[in-house]
């Protein structure tokens, strides 16, 4: 090569171009993604599709005082027992009052979940991820959806029992069952157990209720990330006893109900040949209507005997502490009506719900106070909706017509806050991730009492909030664990209320 290197190059490639003894090659685009020179188009980092909502736990006041193994206080809630009169005579001393007082604890519970990266993920998400900030980032969201489900649905202490035997009434028409008997087995479900069972949608997308797949918890073993082991109730109810009932020709069907159960949102029904019962059904009222062979694969008979509904790894949730005997909240069931159908909410009439109304006049009357937001489920906030629309009051549908097309209509109308008429507030209502359909929560976030030493009607007390640790290498993995320990702590579980058995409509 001379000095001229670039007029010297570029006439040896004119000769290897025109050379016949040369192979000339072409590059063209590969047919697939696995074939041929090319890169690959991956766009980093992953995409985080998973929703975490947690409405409650975010808005609930975390107190980081707490220590010993329980929360402890004390309440006045009657200053005059007797009711005594104040008038008095001339020289003489009133009556004297008398106070009432109940005393309140709530135990502390930790919680957590963990996470790994072994190293050949982490060898292999170089230049891409970040793996091992990623398994810390999803441990502390699941924790904390965890926990909103503690918050709302945590049950360490009202146990639901036996859940009642059905009662059954077979038709000749409505289904496709054939000529046979049938035995019929109902589950009352508490919310931990019930959301296991028809899917969360909270840290998934595209969950939801699938009989064949479905499974009741029972009895939990879980295998912790140590290699130990806790046992615990998964939130339902001990199994009812078998009803039967016998249908003929082949297009029968069975109406089931049972009692409403105190603490359920929800029921799982199994049907069968007796000993042989499978789910093919869950309610979130207490009835259903039986019109096909079961499509489950867990048996009844796989139901341990017993009650699992409460855990002692939980603390008490919102739900569980209104719905505890003693409480003083507001719980109201809807009446059964039709098996399969049940009551749904009513309309007033005049621009409001039955339920509420009811609701609100209770709260007035027995603890002078309403009710700050009401949660609700999607459902529920479409049913109430068009109860309120369309309930013969005042007219109430507005449409939007755009000036630079007013051929086009904005429609549609939502009820966003809910007058409590009693005492002249508005109520927000709000959609819930873990409020099943058929039941609505009120809540109260401040009560109206003077002195009262409340600054907050409930909050959580921390003895440890959130921490994350890093375990010691016992492998070839990376271990995280996020932790916390407290409890939710409810000086006023009178001032909550509980609307459940609501039917669709």
């Amino acid at each position: 090569m001379g000095t001229n290197t670039t007029e010297e190059t570029l006439a040896l490639m004119k000769v290897a171009q025109t050379s016949p003894d040369d192979l000339i090659k072409t590059f063209v685009q590969p047919g697939s993604a696995t074939t041929g020179l090319q890169a690959y188009n991956l766009e980093a980092p992953s995409k985080k599709l998973y929703p975490v909502l947690t409405p409650l736990r975010n808005s609930i006041g975390r107190d980081s005082g707490g220590y010993a193994i329980q929360a402890n206080w004390k309440a006045i809630t009657n200053i005059n027992v007797g009711n005594q009169r104040a008038g008095v005579s001339e020289g003489k001393r009133g009556g004297v009052i008398t106070h009432a007082q109940s005393e309140y604890l709530a135990s502390f519970r930790g919680f957590g979940l963990e996470n790994n990266v072994t190293f050949e993920a982490n060898y292999a998400s170089k230049n891409y991820e970040d793996v091992k900030a990623l398994a810390v980032q999803t441990t502390l969201e699941s924790t904390m959806i965890q926990e909103e489900r503690l918050i709302l649905g945590g049950n360490g202490s009202v146990a639901m029992g036996i859940t009642g035997t059905p009662t059954l009434a077979g038709s000749t028409t409505g289904g496709t069952l054939a000529a046979a008997t049938w035995s019929v087995i109902c589950v009352a479900l508490g919310l931990q157990a019930y959301l296991d069972v028809v899917g969360v949608n909270n840290g998934a997308i595209g969950q939801s209720l699938s009989i064949p797949t479905a499974v009741v918890p029972g009895q939990i073993t879980r295998t912790n990330a140590d290699g130990t082991t806790d046992t615990f109730g998964g939130g339902s109810a001990q199994k009812s006893a078998a009803a039967t009932a016998t249908t003929t020709g082949s297009t029968s069907s069975i109406a089931a109900s049972v009692a409403v159960c105190n603490g359920a949102v929800g029921y799982a029904w199994y049907w069968g040949a007796a000993g042989a019962e499978v789910l093919g059904a869950v309610t979130s009222i207490n009835s259903v209507s039986i019109t096909a062979t079961a499509t489950g694969t867990q048996t009844a008979a796989s139901l341990a005997a017993s009650d699992n509904s409460t855990s002692s790894l939980d603390f008490d949730g919102l739900l569980y502490q209104a719905f505890k005997p003693g409480s003083n909240a507001y719980v109201v069931s809807q009446p059964n009506g039709t098996a399969g159908v049940g009551t749904p909410l009513t309309s007033d009439g005049a621009g409001g719900i039955v339920e509420f109304e009811a609701a609100f006049i209770n709260f007035y009357n027995k603890y002078r106070l309403s009710p700050t937001k009401i949660y609700v489920s999607a459902q529920e906030l479409v049913n109430i909706t068009k109860k309120i629309v369309a309930n013969g009051g005042a007219p109430l549908l507005r449409l939007n017509v755009n000036a630079n097309n007013p051929g086009a209509i904005q429609a549609g109308v939502v009820v966003g806050e809910y007058m409590n008429k009693v005492m002249g507030v508005m109520v927000p209502l709000v959609v819930h991730p873990n409020v099943p359909a058929g039941t609505i929560f009120f809540f109260s976030e401040r009560l109206p009492y003077p002195l009262s030493n409340v600054s907050t009607v409930c909050r959580m007390l921390m003895r440890q909030d959130y921490y994350q640790l890093e375990w010691p290498l016992r492998s070839r993995k990376y271990e995280y664990g996020v932790y916390a320990d407290g409890v939710l702590q409810h000086y006023a579980p009178f001032s909550m209320g509980i609307l459940n058995n609501i039917a669709n409509g």
